[in-house]
């Protein structure tokens, strides 16, 4: 249904209830709503109003319920952990343990982070890079690996960025993925995270989605 910008008419305006502007579609009820405002129909432009608001709520739902499901789909080309480091300029100091590195040619900081622990919230990611072991809860955190991580944290910090990779397996109970998983698929090469990294207290958190994103190589 098109609107023009002279179909509605003042002798009109008892005509739009909301039933009956449930009905049209987005476009036209946006343009119904312009002409109401023209004319000064403030009843009109409030129900338009409502419509439109009633029908961005179930988009925005199903789009954050997308962004959150997105990292935990396994993509159907995966790569080893090394092979997408070095597909990224960096070559990893301990092939078996090592979740970060830095690219020599610019020292960007690159981390890989276990796809299932992201967690989603109003269009962005956040993902806990590192945190202390505190009475015994995180003993990867001192191992040689989780002091390379704490050690590439503070890097990315200073540098404002890192780039991100999604890992893709199944994790072990007990244990966090960077020191034990149950299974490791391996890693998408299509797609590099933007990563913004803060520090939150002694931890360190990746963040992106928003002004921080995702891009495919």
């Amino acid at each position: 249904m098109q609107l023009a910008k002279n179909v509605f008419k003042p002798k009109r305006a008892s005509d739009w209830t909301a039933e009956r502007i449930e009905q049209l579609s987005t476009p036209d009820i946006r343009q119904l709503r312009a002409n109401a405002e023209r004319l000064g129909e403030g009843a009109i432009v409030a129900q338009c109003d409502e419509a439109l608001e009633l029908r961005r709520k179930p988009a925005a739902a199903k789009r954050r319920a997308a962004a959150a499901a997105a990292p935990a789909k396994r993509p159907r080309h995966l790569i080893s952990r090394s092979k997408a480091f070095q597909a990224r300029g960096v070559y990893l100091p301990n092939v078996d343990s090592s979740w970060s590195g830095v690219r020599r040619s610019d020292g960007t900081v690159v981390i890989s982070v276990w796809a299932s622990s992201v967690a989603s919230s109003e269009g962005g990611c956040s993902y806990l890079l590192w945190a202390p072991n505190i009475d015994g809860s995180r003993p990867w955190s001192d191992m040689a690996a989780g002091k390379e991580r704490l050690e590439h944290c503070e890097l990315a910090l200073k540098q404002g960025g890192a780039e991100g990779l999604l890992v893709y397996g199944e994790p072990l109970d007990g244990h966090l993925p960077e020191d034990k998983a149950r299974t490791v698929y391996g890693v998408d090469p299509q797609l590099v995270m933007q990563l913004r990294v803060e520090r939150r207290g002694a931890e360190f958190w990746a963040v992106w989605g928003g002004k921080a994103g995702e891009r495919p190589l």
